[in-house]
């Protein structure tokens, strides 16, 4: 029987402001991470303090954004109308205090609710406010949310306008590093939706003249595209369509008042469902809604007044009403697409036989691989049944009610020792674990039928629960976990190769990584040192004289449980892969993986690492 606790008034405990935030950061910015995932917690911070200035810009106060970040150190500085003097210590210091509580000053507003730079604030190991205007200053300095330093300029010749800058407290953050490729792309949405915004990034300047259309010539190649891109504006909506010749899934980037929403939400429903409906009508054929959809790469962003959303960090919207007089998000998407979309259609004939003729196409693979399909679904379930691939875990990612569905992860291993020794030291709450058999097939210039009949893929495709669209992602993070050797870089290669060739958005919304796990290990009897590098290595030598024991890891299946659950867990390394925005995905194949043997010899020639003097130095040791 359990034993009665004692539950008394001592039990109750009231936290201030900071110490709330500090305790359940999730509540706040989402995971916490290290800087590898676009959606760690580093760079939410980031995104609330810019959204302020954002907002700034949208109500027609400063035109430029300034962005720093040398280390771990950010600065945001923007020319607007500068947080009034007196009360720059209440708004990043007192919960449910702000400007946009008043639907005057701010109308259509990112955040509403007066959290995001308190948060901030409380995370930041150093804070720093300073607000300029009508020839005057006032200034704030934080430490961990606790005011530490104010001062009051009563003559200054700074320009009007808000400056921020804040360090994130490595207590919270473990070993984080900010990613230019993330923090980039970040500024240049921003851009992208507020066109005559410029944004300077370490000095290099973002700029976009046409919005949406830009932005999806940033995310696909010309010669990609199934047909110029439809760009349509209206006063509170901006969209933009195009359909991949080579990509399978839909492709789309949402945002809600400038907010990158990238779980979706009302609007991006009401935008796929109106897509479908128009289209239907303009062809006066009831196309299947997968064909009309299947290879679309389409932006939308509306504005809506009070938005809703579904946590703190603003990735998906709740709302079904635009505010005001105006009708819900469903009705005013289709009444827009019905109007514009088919207006363009029949002023550009061409754009519209290209769009039917991929629709066809869809249909004819759809009717070709449907056989397929229903014999892999049973296949994969029968797997399933006897669990011999897929060891999964308690939560899974779209499970919108769990704060840990953004932790979800599957490592994907090459055989039974190496994925044995992750299944035995995973957190079983939010880590997966699928084993491969043997090498994958290299999947380039395959169709699709191929993921169904290769019992490897197939099963794959179903532990990641995107057999018909990415939206049902089970899990966030994708982790290859392969040796550190010629095999293992093969299998990394062949198992990217899969996802650029059929699902190359999972790669572009950044859910795939490769785990990185130590070469060396370095220790006597007093301490063990991990080293993921040969400069680590040395380092560890040096640290640890007299000769310290060596130890050269040459598979995961060597590392014991005990020691991978370090590997693993809150350190865990992680390399997203990425892709290159200069090279198409297309060409990237073709390159890597296509019949250019020489190109590549020579290419691995020039780029080759030479280790023999790092093993000669172990043997030595």
């Amino acid at each position: 029987m359990a034993q009665e606790t004692d539950y008394t008034e001592d039990n109750i405990r009231s936290l201030d402001w900071k110490e709330h935030i500090r305790m359940r950061p999730g509540m706040y910015i989402g995971k916490l991470g290290d800087g590898s995932s676009a959606d760690d917690g580093i760079y939410i911070l980031l995104k609330e303090v810019l959204d302020n200035s954002i907002d700034e810009y949208v109500m027609g106060a400063g035109k430029t954004i300034e962005v720093s970040i040398q280390g771990n150190k950010v600065i945001v500085r923007d020319f607007g109308r500068g947080i009034p003097l007196g009360k720059v210590v209440d708004v990043v210091s007192k919960m449910n205090t702000g400007g946009k509580y008043d639907s005057k000053a701010f109308k259509k507003s990112v955040g509403l609710n007066g959290v995001g730079t308190k948060a901030v604030n409380a995370l930041s190991n150093y804070f720093r406010v300073e607000s300029n205007r009508d020839g005057k200053s006032a200034s704030a300095e934080f430490s961990q949310g606790n005011l530490t330093n104010q001062e009051m300029l009563d003559d200054t010749t700074r320009r009007k306008g808000t400056k921020v800058s804040f360090v994130p407290d490595e207590l919270i953050f473990k070993n984080y590093k900010y990613r230019n490729e993330y923090v980039e792309k970040m500024l240049k949405n921003y851009c992208y939706l507020n066109t005559g915004l410029t944004i300077i990034f370490n000095g290099e300047k973002f700029f976009s003249e046409n919005g949406l259309k830009d932005l999806l010539q940033e995310n696909i190649t010309e010669a990609d595209m199934a047909y110029p891109i439809i760009h349509l504006k209206g006063d509170d909506i901006e969209v933009a369509i195009t359909h991949s010749k080579t990509q399978y899934s839909e492709e789309y980037h949402s945002f809600v008042n400038g907010q990158n929403t990238t779980q979706g939400g009302t609007h991006l429903a009401a935008f796929r469902e109106a897509l479908v409906k128009t289209l239907r009508e303009f062809y006066g054929k009831n196309y299947e809604a997968a064909d009309i959809r299947k290879s679309v790469v389409s932006a939308v962003s509306i504005k809506v007044m009070e938005p809703v959303f579904e946590s703190q960090t603003k990735t998906k919207l709740g709302s079904t009403d635009m505010g005001g007089k105006l009708p819900t998000v469903r009705t005013y998407i289709n009444d827009f697409l019905k109007t514009h979309l088919d207006n363009y259609l029949h002023k550009n004939p061409e754009t519209a036989e290209r769009i039917q003729r991929k629709i066809m196409q869809a249909e004819h693979e759809r009717k070709e691989l449907s056989g397929i399909r229903k014999l892999a679904k049973d296949r994969a379930k029968k797997a399933s049944l006897h669990n011999k691939k897929l060891r999964d875990c308690r939560v899974h990612f779209g499970d919108t009610k769990n704060e840990r569905n953004l932790e979800s992860t599957l490592f994907i291993t090459e055989g039974d020792s190496a994925s044995g020794s992750i299944t035995k030291s995973r957190d079983v709450n939010t880590q997966a674990v699928f084993s491969l058999r043997g090498k994958p097939l290299n999947s380039y210039g395959m169709s699709k039928k191929i993921v169904y009949e290769n019992e490897e893929f197939n099963l794959l495709q179903a532990a990641l629960n995107i057999e018909e669209t990415i939206e049902d992602l089970r899990y966030n993070n994708i982790v290859i976990a392969t040796d550190a050797d010629v095999d293992g870089m093969h299998i990394r290669l062949l198992l990217i190769t899969f996802f650029l060739q059929f699902f190359p958005e999972l790669i572009k919304d950044g859910h795939l990584y490769i785990l990185q796990t130590p070469l060396f290990r370095v220790r006597n009897k007093k301490e063990t040192i991990y080293c993921y590098s040969e400069e680590e290595r040395r380092n560890a030598i040096e640290k640890l004289k007299p000769k310290p024991e060596i130890t050269r890891f040459k598979g995961l299946g060597e590392i014991s449980p005990d020691e991978f659950v370090n590997f693993i867990g809150e350190d865990i390394r992680l390399d997203p892969v990425m892709l290159d925005k200069d090279m198409s995905i297309e060409n990237l194949l073709e390159f890597y993986m296509g019949k250019n043997t020489p190109d590549r010899q020579d290419f691995i020639i020039n780029n080759l690492k030479v280790e023999l003097d790092i093993v000669e130095e172990v043997h030595e040791n």
